[in-house]
């Protein structure tokens, strides 16, 4: 069966509604007026905190989320307890994912054991059951290491999906190296913190042929150096975050839903990613969804854990700002949430899509979420587009009341 075929158009025409209210019975045709349908959202960066931190977030919790947020496929870092450096860690995870995941949850096996940066994982041993390797959360600090890494990994067939930081440059940062530090008092995190590192990993691209990306870009400089990449003919891609498309440093308030890393940067370095969007340098934008409990967010931006989260708010907010403000179309939207991602990362969502009511208006309020973590700096804006349906291999995971 397959729902969207080849259709270039998204209107939720009679046939398409009949189809839903024959397969979904408890469905009423009504509900769809003036809705549209999208292929499902391919997230390739999440944290679900599971196994390990299940306090923060779990797999039932984070899917649930994601479904709400037209999202059919979610990737989930490795940065857990135990990290998934062997077969035997992995497996774990798998297992609560066989058993909890309401959408398709695809995770990342790590670069090195315990994400420690000093022994290469057991990659061939993952590589069947993972969708890429990363130690997200950290850089590679050792060149040699990732040049290891990607060699194995070019030997595997597996991306490479790299948080870039070079901690030599951090110096006790936690937000942007900007105005807002400067006149705050702010320990500021460095550019060159991520581009450098970005720089380093596209040398190594270069000898080792992996296919390569690059984790949640903030920076004018990383945008820049990966679009060089590509024109040299690199196996490269990236990511970047619906943060740091809507706000800049300028927009930074003493809370710690502002606080993520990479942080919030200038609005050069936001005019730089949108450029990269419009050129195709950027290839498709990921969440970051990275839920704590209330009381490791409500310690301002010095103390504050790193991370908020974002699935249930990505579309309305890019539809908002982006769509509706006159930056992308939504074919473009949808290729940059879905398409894109799905074909870099090799996920099959043929038979998942979404149904979203553009003209629904509302404010997001946390209270709603689904997820357990509620930190966003999205909460309070008055966003277009409502979910109402989500399907997942053919079963209807999501429906709004």
């Amino acid at each position: 069966m397959t729902v969207l075929g080849n259709r270039t158009e998204f209107l939720l025409d009679s046939s398409l509604i009949s189809f839903l209210t024959n397969t979904f019975p408890d469905l009423s045709s009504n509900r769809f007026d003036n809705c549209i349908v999208l292929p499902g959202f391919v997230d390739v960066h999440v944290h679900l905190r599971e196994p390990g931190f299940s306090y923060k977030e779990t797999v039932k919790t984070g899917s649930l989320a994601a479904a709400r947020g037209g999202f059919t496929a979610v990737c989930p870092m490795p940065n857990l307890n135990p990290v998934p450096d062997s077969l035997e860690s992995l497996k774990q995870q798998l297992d609560i994912i066989k058993r909890d995941a309401c959408v398709r949850v695809l995770p990342y096996g790590a670069i090195t054991v315990n994400e420690a940066g000093s022994e290469l994982s057991e990659m061939e041993a993952m590589a069947p059951h993972v969708i890429g390797f990363s130690d997200d959360g950290r850089g590679v600090q050792s060149e040699e290491m990732m040049l290891r890494a990607m060699t194995e990994a070019k030997r595997l067939g597996r991306i490479v999906a790299a948080h870039c930081e070079d901690n030599s440059l951090l110096f006790g940062g936690y937000i942007h190296d900007g105005e807002y530090a400067r006149s705050h008092g702010h320990r500021g995190i460095c550019s060159e913190s991520e581009w450098k590192q970005i720089e380093r990993d596209i040398e190594l691209v270069r000898k080792t042929g992996c296919k390569y990306h690059v984790c949640h870009i903030s920076t004018a400089e990383s945008v820049e150096l990966i679009r060089k990449a590509k024109a040299d003919g690199l196996d490269v891609t990236c990511e970047t975050a619906p943060h740091y498309l809507v706000f800049t440093d300028a927009d930074l308030l003493e809370d710690g839903r502002f606080k993520m890393n990479p942080p919030l940067r200038s609005k050069r370095d936001q005019d730089a990613l949108i450029e990269g969007i419009l050129d195709g340098t950027v290839d498709m934008i990921a969440t970051d969804h990275a839920p704590h409990p209330k009381e490791e967010k409500s310690k301002g931006l010095e103390k504050s854990a790193f991370g908020i989260v974002g699935l249930e708010t990505a579309f309305p907010v890019l539809y908002t700002r982006l769509v509706r403000g006159g930056v992308i179309t939504l074919e473009r939207l949808v290729e940059l949430m879905s398409l894109k991602p799905a074909a870099r990362f090799g996920i099959d969502i043929e038979n998942d899509f979404t149904v979203f009511d553009l003209e629904n208006m509302y404010r997001i309020d946390d209270n709603d979420f689904l997820s357990m973590g509620k930190a966003s700096p999205f909460v309070g804006m008055q966003v277009f587009g409502k979910c109402m349906l989500t399907v997942c291999r053919e079963r209807m995971v999501y429906s709004a009341e």
